[in-house]
């Protein structure tokens, strides 16, 4: 299984990145690349890559597949020997591997249907290996990749992607010699973490495709039944991750969908929740670093949000207030908040940004905990207990400010939607961890029963939100008053039907509670 970091480089950044590169002895080797896969790309469907690549004046097959977290692939190579031609592409040649029997039944599965050429690539790699400075002596293999993917060659709708990327493998030794080499790099020149690899570009090009769809929030995939503190927090963050990096991914290579900002954004929301929530999950390291990993996660969460609240809550506003007989009105017409408001690519390629992602990757990727003469890992039972606790803790908080929130102020009202989206985050984290029998499906239940409260608090916040813009317009424009008129009006009957929603989660079977 291999370790890596892959990033873009900017454009302006190559001969930088070159140059550093060259302060040591490089090799330079001229890789040609044929990809496979059947007719309906039953292996890209499923994270899979089969290629064969001429490595100088030698062939070598190589099966790629996803393995458990963001800097995880498992990856067997056989080398061919130094062919003339291109040899024949051979599955059965990673019989006995775990990436070669994961391959051998995917195509099984899919009929035995015949592999095919999909894309191939051209590039000029300049490697070195660099011993990183520390009492472990990692060693990382440094590539600097630069060429073109391409599809449908020779054929009069050819399509190119070029490429332009530094890749960094941990060879030996831990991980975190691997992530101090990886920020040094990506601070000093600029560059960004990229999940797109070769063989999805080429598929891309193959569909003509200039977007992809955004990626949204899963369960986390816990790796023991009954994981200990340190296990938890590796998991969720890697389902933080999982949803993040893709998203960022594709904003940071300069995408401005809004749907992949909305979920990076509701990524970064999870995993702040994680960060806060399960801090005292493992008292054994110091590698759970929330307090310097939030403030970079704040900035970019407000920042991705700045202008795409205000414009979204007038999608949401204009109708209703036409139906009511508003005056015609764009209360963002002399607005100059986008003036001051970074791109999204902006924020996403920020060197903050981008180091507290790197850390958090390399995080995940962490040896499990070893107890010590003064710490140990929090085992499995005493995690649970903590989260319990903590579950617990955020249901009473809702219940209790759901029975007075008509009587809070507009800040304590915000509190109330923030902490219910925490107690509704860590509900989904850690459901899976309780036992069966214990929870009998009250876990799904218990999100569902949240439901009406999130949603009721939302359209509260969007109309709060709401007033507060149209109040500023009306600085501009007299007509912004009738919405802030009507806004003002509905204001009562909102933080009621808040109340009424809270108060109803308190009905809600907790799934966390021994029965």
């Amino acid at each position: 299984m291999e370790i890596e970091f892959k990033f873009c480089i900017p454009p302006g950044r190559l001969k930088a990145v070159e140059a550093a590169l060259k302060r040591g002895a490089v090799v330079r080797t001229r890789l040609q690349a044929r990809y496979f896969d059947t007719a309906d790309q039953r292996l890209a469907a499923h994270g899979m890559v089969l290629r064969l690549r001429k490595e100088g004046p030698r062939w070598v097959q190589t099966v790629k597949a996803a393995g458990d977290n963001a800097l995880h692939r498992l990856e067997h190579n056989v080398d061919l020997g130094a062919a003339g031609a291109a040899p024949q592409i051979d599955p059965q040649r990673h019989q006995g591997t775990p990436v070669g029997d994961r391959l051998a039944k995917l195509l099984a599965d899919g009929g035995g249907a015949p592999l095919v050429e999909r894309q191939s690539t051209d590039i000029v790699r300049l490697t070195r290996d660099v011993r990183v400075a520390g009492p472990d002596g990692a060693v990382v293999e440094m590539a600097l990749d630069v060429g073109k993917v391409v599809a449908h060659a020779g054929t009069p709708g050819q399509r190119e992607s070029p490429v332009c990327e530094l890749e960094l493998e941990l060879k030996r030794g831990d991980v975190q010699g691997l992530v101090s080499l990886a920020r040094r790099w990506s601070q000093q020149h600029g560059l960004w973490f990229s999940t797109v690899s070769k063989a999805e570009r080429g598929a891309r090009l193959l569909a003509a495709q200039e977007t992809v769809e955004a990626v949204k929030a899963e369960a986390p995939r816990f790796s023991a039944q009954h994981p200990d503190g340190r296990g938890i927090q590796q998991a969720v963050v890697a389902s933080c991750l999982a949803q993040m990096l893709p998203n960022a991914s594709e904003i940071a290579a300069g995408s401005a969908d809004e749907e992949q900002i909305h979920q990076l954004r509701i990524g970064i929301r999870r995993l702040r929740t994680a960060l806060r929530e399960l801090a005292g999950l493992d008292t054994a390291s110091d590698l759970f670093d929330a307090a310097n990993w939030e403030p970079p996660l704040v900035d970019a969460f407000r920042a991705l949000g700045a202008l795409r609240d205000r414009e979204q809550v007038v999608k949401l506003a204009q109708p209703r207030l036409s139906e009511a007989g508003a005056p015609d009105l764009d209360p963002l017409a002399g607005d100059d908040t986008a003036a001051h408001t970074p791109s999204p690519g902006d924020v996403v390629r920020a060197p903050a940004f981008q180091n507290v992602l790197v850390s958090l990757i390399g995080f995940t990727a962490a040896k499990p905990a070893e107890a010590s003469s003064e710490s140990a890992p929090i085992d499995a039972d005493a995690a649970l207990r903590l989260l319990r606790a903590h579950l617990q803790h955020l249901h009473k908080q809702v219940r209790r400010d759901g029975k007075r929130f008509e009587s809070l102020d507009t800040e304590s009202q915000h509190r109330v939607r923030k902490r219910l989206k925490r107690l509704r985050y860590l509900a989904e984290f850690v459901a899976p961890l309780f036992d069966e029998k214990e929870d009998g499906g009250t876990a799904s239940r218990y999100l569902k029963a949240l439901r009406p409260a999130q949603d009721a608090l939302g359209e509260f916040n969007d109309e709060a939100v709401a007033l507060a813009l149209y109040r500023e317009a009306a600085a501009r424009d007299a007509r912004a008053w009738f919405a802030v008129g009507w806004f003002s009006a509905r204001h009562a009957d909102g933080a009621r039907a808040c109340r009424k929603a809270l108060e109803k989660i308190g009905d809600a079977q907790r799934f966390w509670k021994k029965s």
